[in-house]
């Protein structure tokens, strides 16, 4: 039996981040070229977000590559972003077709202009879609997000437009890139590392994480359906006691 006909369509979470990790040790594993992983990466995304659709999923955030990523091999970079410019190109009409809105958050002034003027291309053709947001952290860390957003409110005090006084967690809230999104309420790492890799890092204070062994290349819907189910059978507190929760 598929996870699928065990999940409460009622109690899906709301916005689902995940880390894609392992396509390069995958492809090493079958005596391939990293890129190999890479592109069957950008197969798994499309099966997640049909599976994610199709389970009624409003948000998912993939770390798609991050500030650290810029320090691996140029060769690995520009085939990253050539295979990033074409993903996006060739995906979407589908989006259009599915309902799939696309959002991007990072340090876009880093990319490549070509893929700069795609993403943006990318997601005003996607503007009217409302099935679900899929939100590409592309150039993302979240210390840099966070900085930013001090910067920011630094900036306002300074030019008199708030006051000390006024800086609480929704306002630090508001100056981040992730400000229209709902925190995520599940975060999924791939390929067996445990730990989060300055993604999110504020926005997943109450998230339930999940860790597979399963590297990304080869986490499909199945896979989706078991971490949503595992999401499931948790209590989530936000601090309170069992008793208070319950209904």
């Amino acid at each position: 039996m598929s996870c699928y006909e065990l999940i409460d369509k009622a109690r899906l979470p709301r916005h689902v981040a995940i880390i894609m990790d392992g396509n390069g040790r995958w492809a090493k594993s079958l005596g391939k070229d990293r890129s190999y992983g890479h592109m069957e990466g950008v197969v798994s995304v499309r099966h997640v977000m049909e599976a994610a659709r199709k389970l009624g999923i409003s948000y998912v955030t993939l770390y798609t590559f991050s500030t650290e990523n810029w320090k691996r091999p140029e060769s690995e970079v520009i085939g990253l972003m050539n295979l990033m410019l074409d993903a996006i190109e060739r995906e979407t009409p589908d989006m259009i077709t599915n309902g799939i809105r696309l959002q991007i958050i990072g340090d876009l002034n880093r990319l490549p202009v070509a893929l700069q003027d795609k993403a943006k291309w990318c997601m005003t053709e996607t503007s009217g879609c409302t099935d679900l947001t899929l939100v590409l952290a592309l150039s993302y860390s979240s210390r840099w997000e966070i900085v930013e957003a001090a910067k920011s409110i630094a900036s306002d005090v300074k030019e008199g437009i708030i006051k000390i006084e006024d800086i609480d967690e929704a306002l630090l809230s508001d100056k981040l890139t992730t400000n229209n999104l709902p925190d995520p309420d599940l975060l999924i790492r791939t390929g067996g590392e445990l730990r989060i890799s300055n993604f999110l890092m504020w926005q997943l204070s109450y998230s339930e994480l999940y860790f597979t062994e399963t590297p990304w290349p080869a986490f499909r819907e199945e896979a989706l359906f078991e971490a949503i189910y595992s999401y499931q059978t948790r209590e989530r507190r936000f601090g309170k006691t069992s008793e208070q929760v319950q209904p």
